[in-house]
């Protein structure tokens, strides 16, 4: 199985953009984002913001060629949470086209992130151990997917909540923006003192949170949740700029 880890980290790598493109290239199921897309809804960042997963999936490509040329020991210790976040990524993507089960894929989320945040535990704890491209791809990788999981979590908060109820897309607009804000900060504050000291989580994130201000500001014309979005943004990078993080080792 071992030897076989990098062989299967290039296909997940490469079957995660493919089962995401399932239905607007197949024609089966119903395109991801359908549901949101026009929404109007307060909490969800712009379409173009979703482009962030090409990156992901680039760094995850990297990753996994990495471990097929090098195999060195360190990386070995994040392939297989790595492997896991991809084979639920894939589910979680066929679920989203063939499915479309709103509670069903906020439930998914959760094992691709509990993956991803271990898999970027794992880094951490060897952070510092001296530097390589393999190492920076690593953290890209292992960070941009925790933090952007954590996003898409966050923001399935209102649309899971707009399932149970006959709430509408932009009835209480305050209450779903803090439905999202409130757990992405909860969160970031947890994987910065327990998991991780990784830039990448906050990029991923910061990009998430542009998103959603730009989407108040030009498509909702709901200003002051736009800028309600800013100022929790930059309270909580400012956090991590000025008291730094945590991570694994210090948290062990």
């Amino acid at each position: 199985m071992q030897k076989q880890r990098p062989f299967i980290l290039i296909l997940l790598a490469l079957l995660q953009p493919l089962s995401g493109a399932l239905a607007p290239l197949a024609g089966i199921g119903t395109p991801i984002g359908n549901a949101t897309r026009d929404l109007g809804a307060p909490e969800q960042p712009l379409p173009v913001f979703f482009s962030i997963w090409s990156v992901i999936f680039a760094a995850y490509l990297a990753f996994a060629l990495f471990l097929l040329l090098r195999r060195e020991p360190w990386m070995e210790r994040i392939a297989m949470p790595l492997a896991i976040a991809g084979l639920m990524n894939v589910v979680w993507m066929l679920s989203a086209q063939l499915i479309v089960s709103q509670p069903l894929d906020f439930a998914l989320l959760f094992p691709i992130g509990a993956a991803a945040w271990v898999s970027a535990w794992q880094f951490d704890r060897m952070r510092g151990m001296g530097g390589s491209i393999a190492k920076l791809t690593a953290d890209m990788t292992t960070g941009l997917l925790s933090g952007w999981i954590t996003v898409a979590a966050a923001i399935s908060i209102p649309l899971t909540i707009r399932h149970f109820s006959n709430l509408g897309a932009t009835d209480q607009p305050w209450l779903m923006l803090w439905a999202t804000l409130v757990p992405a900060a909860l969160a970031t504050w947890a994987f910065t003192r327990f998991v991780s000291r990784s830039l990448w989580f906050y990029v991923a994130l910061g990009w998430g949170l542009l998103g959603i201000l730009l989407n108040n500001w030009t498509i909702t014309d709901m200003n002051w949740l736009a800028i309600m979005t800013g100022v929790v943004t930059v309270i909580v990078l400012s956090l991590r700029l000025t008291r730094g993080a945590h991570g694994a080792v210090q948290a062990a």
